[in-house]
């Protein structure tokens, strides 16, 4: 069905002249994105951690391929009796002033520049899907790839012009443009075959939000193979649905369109930089050049997160979550600790890489839509692709600097440590650090008035 909607969307697209219009204004600019006010200027080896998870990038596809398939969630089948309190799947939204989806698809993968401004509101637009498809493949992460105009887009336009050497003024002109490969005749959306692993499962139907009910589960896995695959190209769930009305999600062989999203990086980052004021997390190589951008929830008025340089600690794939209302925040009516299963869908997503403050770490998120939309219990949230990117790319040791934003007043109890410029990030300790301590012995227990933390599964660790 896919391969079909791509084949008639192409053959729309020839009837109204649109590979001709992308040939012919190849040179043209691009509108104005929505521009942000600037809030400042802001490879170590690593111990290898096994993951089976479905959020690694599929590697690029010529026109005619798929992506290759990612191993399937890892967590246990859900309890069929926890249904109290469920997080609804998404649903894609009626759109009747939209384009129609084959025509969408074409125009997004031979979408050119023209001056017309990108428009407001929630409708996908082709040059939008093509732009967040482009900055996602140039290590400059939009969040979910939706087709829709926002602030994480601009951000990661501004990190990419940084990382080129580009005026940062989040604006792509031509020369940006080619630069993130808008020439490639690469689609940006591409067919790819439901597997059966993919719809093998576990998944959870209906996840509670009520931790004591999620502590109940085997594992806090996805919903079904429409959210594993949404994570997995990197996609609104919402927006995945909208390109497949036709598709269920539930058979194996069945082609779906899905965005052509790429390799993970491979360059290691030698010091990291949470930056509150962007909202962003910045990723530096050894020469202190930007090498990846994320956009992040860091911490909340109320749970703020830490100050000053830290140092990854540790890092864990689909790790446990325990929840200690005594000394962290109280969730509902529930007043006793609690151990959560792993599984993307719990409260830390399926990565942790945990910093030498107790309690504080940075990680993944059942909700990847709401990433610099929604605060954080102190931590840092990325999508669960980005933070399983990112633990591919930091080892212990690796230090990593909250930067406030511009005028903003230091905490009284802030670690004494120089501050690091962002134009010279500091070297990351490049000794090997061996395997971590067992996870009882990984973590102190938390002091009061800090937030939860995960703890590593020794089975997740080599």
């Amino acid at each position: 069905m896919a391969k079909r909607m791509l084949r008639a969307a192409a053959t729309l697209a020839a009837a109204l002249g649109v590979s001709d219009v992308a040939r012919a204004e190849t040179n043209d600019a691009i509108g104005d994105l929505l521009v942000l006010e600037d809030a400042g200027p802001s490879s170590a080896q690593r111990r290898e951690v096994e993951f089976t998870g479905a959020i690694e990038r599929a590697p690029l596809a010529p026109p005619t391929a798929a992506p290759e398939a990612a191993p399937p969630s890892p967590p246990a089948a859900a309890n069929p009796q926890q249904r109290t309190d469920p997080r609804p799947a998404p649903r894609a939204e009626a759109d009747p002033d939209g384009y129609p989806v084959d025509l969408l698809i074409s125009l997004a993968n031979d979408a050119v520049f023209t001056k017309d401004p990108y428009p407001k509101g929630r409708r996908s637009d082709p040059r939008m899907i093509k732009l967040q498809v482009l900055l996602d493949r140039s290590n400059a992460s939009p969040g979910v790839i939706d087709g829709i105009a926002g602030d994480n887009v601009v951000k990661a336009v501004r990190a990419f012009e940084e990382m080129i050497g580009h005026e940062v003024d989040g604006i792509v002109d031509a020369a940006l443009w080619s630069a993130l490969g808008g020439t490639s005749l690469e689609p940006v959306l591409t067919s790819y075959t439901i597997t059966e692993q993919d719809v093998a499962g576990p998944f959870v139907p209906t996840m509670p939000q009520d931790y004591a009910e999620q502590a109940q589960l085997p594992g806090l896995a996805y919903r079904d193979a429409a959210e594993l695959l949404a994570e997995r190209f990197h996609m609104d769930e919402a927006f995945l649905r909208r390109l497949n009305p036709d598709v269920t999600f539930a058979e194996a062989g069945v082609d779906v369109v899905v965005a052509n999203v790429g390799k993970p990086l491979k360059t290691r980052v030698a010091h990291v930089i949470a930056d509150k004021g962007r909202k962003q997390l910045r990723g530096y190589d050894a020469s202190g050049k930007l090498v990846v951008a994320y956009p992040a929830t860091i911490g909340s008025a109320d749970l703020p997160s830490p100050t000053g340089v830290h140092a990854v600690k540790a890092i864990a794939i689909n790790p446990d979550y325990w929840y200690r209302p005594q000394v962290n925040f109280v969730q509902g009516a529930n007043r006793k600790a609690l151990r959560l299963p792993p599984g993307p869908n719990g409260p830390v997503g399926a990565t942790w890489v945990g910093l030498d403050k107790p309690t504080y770490g940075l990680h993944g998120t059942p909700e990847p839509s709401k990433i610099d939309k929604t605060n954080s219990h102190g931590c840092v949230r990325l999508t669960n692709w980005d933070a399983r990117e990112l633990a591919g790319l930091v080892a212990p040791g690796v230090p990593v600097d909250f930067q406030e934003p511009e005028g903003a007043p230091v905490a009284e109890n802030a670690p004494i440590a120089p501050r690091t410029p962002a134009a010279e990030p500091s070297r990351a300790i490049v000794e090997d650090l061996g395997d971590a301590a067992p996870p009882q012995t990984l973590e102190p227990l938390p002091p009061p008035r800090e937030v939860p933390y995960a703890r590593p599964r020794q089975s997740a660790m080599r």
